[in-house]
């Protein structure tokens, strides 16, 4: 091995090294997850439309329900909260890839310029928070009764989404 190669080879064994390797990838898978789950529902369309709709039109929940009034029966307003669910992965998915991306070109850089490039991971996390605790977890599941359906409740894999963003953030914003 060349004795300008091993320096930089070593750089990479050190602590520092290994726990912003470490954030670089949990950010990365972040992003990779975020972006297919939005690839998904564009290409497979109608798989999670019918979730949304099921769930928006509430008509999976307890029979005599007295909160019936709060459904959604119009396909105009399914499509329109499915594009925002869509539109929010997407973007929660590009945020993390672009905090993935700049947290690896600076990987044995300052620890300023770590820690700027760190700055989408707040931003995607708050985002996909929102699209998973607020939109799932509050507007679905309580506001729409989805923990009625039996069918067409995603709370437990929202909150599996949604409790890993936060723990990666977490994570990602303690100093190395």
């Amino acid at each position: 091995m060349q004795e300008c190669c091993m320096p930089r080879l070593f750089a990479f064994s050190s602590p520092i090294a290994i726990s912003r390797l470490a954030k670089t990838v949990m950010v990365g898978a972040l992003g990779m997850f975020g972006l297919i789950v939005a690839l998904n529902n564009v290409t497979d369309y109608n798989s999670n439309f019918q979730f949304v709709r099921h769930v928006l039109s509430m008509d999976t929940t307890f029979r005599g329900n007295s909160l019936m009034w709060r459904a959604l029966p119009q396909p105009v307003l399914w499509h329109l909260f499915y594009g925002l669910i869509i539109l929010g992965e997407a973007t929660t998915g590009l945020l993390f890839a672009i905090a993935a991306y700049q947290m690896g070109t600076r990987l044995l850089a300052s620890e300023d310029a770590f820690k700027t490039a760190k700055r989408f991971v707040p931003a995607a996390t708050a985002l996909g928070f929102l699209i998973w605790f607020f939109g799932f977890s509050v507007v679905g599941a309580e506001w729409f009764l989805m923990w009625q359906s039996q069918a067409w409740n995603g709370q437990q894999p929202a909150f599996r989404f949604f409790m890993t963003m936060l723990a990666v953030c977490i994570y990602v914003q303690q100093p190395e």
